[in-house]
């Protein structure tokens, strides 16, 4: 049914192209076609199966890793998101972050709960899943030449200087209006398409609207973490279920792998993202998607 050496494989892919902006999704669809691991494939869009539970697992993992890696910037999110509620009024710069996230959460979460599961039965297939990466090369080498614009480089030097973030001059997260952020969250729902990847074009949303790189992929991490987290514990039910015999300790050594790479993926393009763009990943998904196109159509 699935394999410790494919749990390995799949949860090291989903934990590094969940933070990479190259589609988890995507790529999870298209490997298995690539290795002719054809029963996973046909998995992927039923209804019902035993890889989705697997993948509930590794999602779980993923988020747990970002949680873990972020925890000193949730702490203070946290805090001040109920030092808001009992004051009725907003202080400070995490207060304000905490808004920024709730408010970026919903669209992506309410369309999530609504269209998800046709989204996933309809497009997760090899073929479409090699249009969708192809199209997210285009979304990330539009996102760098739109930042290049005198308007939005403009726009990121107010305010700009020792506060920002990295040597990239750039607005800070806490200065985004909340109809900024509700845009930047409207960007996820593009990710329900098996290709376009959620950091992607959440970071492509916050460098339009005058975020650094480094700050755009903090930005786009924080806002992924409870949306994964919250759709991998919703589905957690199909993994202790009966869709998760014969799988669970397959699924829990691919989170391990998962959360792993998670970290590491994290910890690596914070660092990466400090001075250089984007280019390289649409570039990759470029040639990436237009080679699967050729393998698939």
């Amino acid at each position: 049914m699935l394999s410790y050496f494919q749990a390995i494989v799949l949860g090291l892919l989903q934990g590094v192209t969940e933070l990479f902006p190259v589609s988890s999704l995507g790529h999870t669809v298209l490997l298995p076609a690539l290795l002719g691991w054809n029963n996973l494939v046909r998995a992927q869009s039923a209804s019902e199966s035993f890889y989705l539970a697997f993948v509930v697992a590794l999602h779980v993992a993923t988020a747990i890793a970002l949680f873990i890696f972020f925890r000193k910037d949730w702490v203070r999110i946290i805090r001040g998101f109920f030092r808001s509620l009992v004051r009725r009024r907003i202080e400070t710069p995490d207060e304000r972050l905490a808004w920024l996230l709730g408010i970026a959460t919903i669209p992506a979460g309410i369309t999530g709960l609504a269209l998800e599961h046709a989204l996933r039965t309809q497009f997760a297939k090899p073929l479409a899943a090699s249009i969708f990466l192809t199209v997210n090369g285009l979304i990330l080498l539009a996102g760098e030449q739109v930042r290049r614009r005198a308007g939005v480089r403009k726009l990121a030097t107010v305010p700009a200087g020792p506060s920002a973030s990295g040597p990239e001059p750039g607005r800070q997260l806490d200065t985004l209006e909340y109809k900024e952020s509700l845009v930047i969250g409207v960007a996820q729902v593009a990710a329900l398409f098996a290709g376009i990847s959620r950091s992607g074009v959440t970071m492509v949303a916050g460098l339009v609207r005058g975020l650094n790189h480094e700050d755009a992929a903090r930005f786009s991490f924080l806002l992924a973490t409870p949306l994964i987290f919250a759709a991998g514990l919703y589905k957690v039910p199909d993994l202790l279920g009966p869709l998760g015999n014969g799988v669970r300790s397959q699924a829990l050594v691919g989170a391990v792998f998962s959360g792993v790479a998670a970290y590491l993926s994290t910890k690596f393009l914070i660092k990466f993202f400090e001075t250089r763009s984007l280019l390289p990943f649409g570039i990759y998904c470029l040639v990436a998607g237009g080679l699967c196109i050729l393998r698939f159509a």
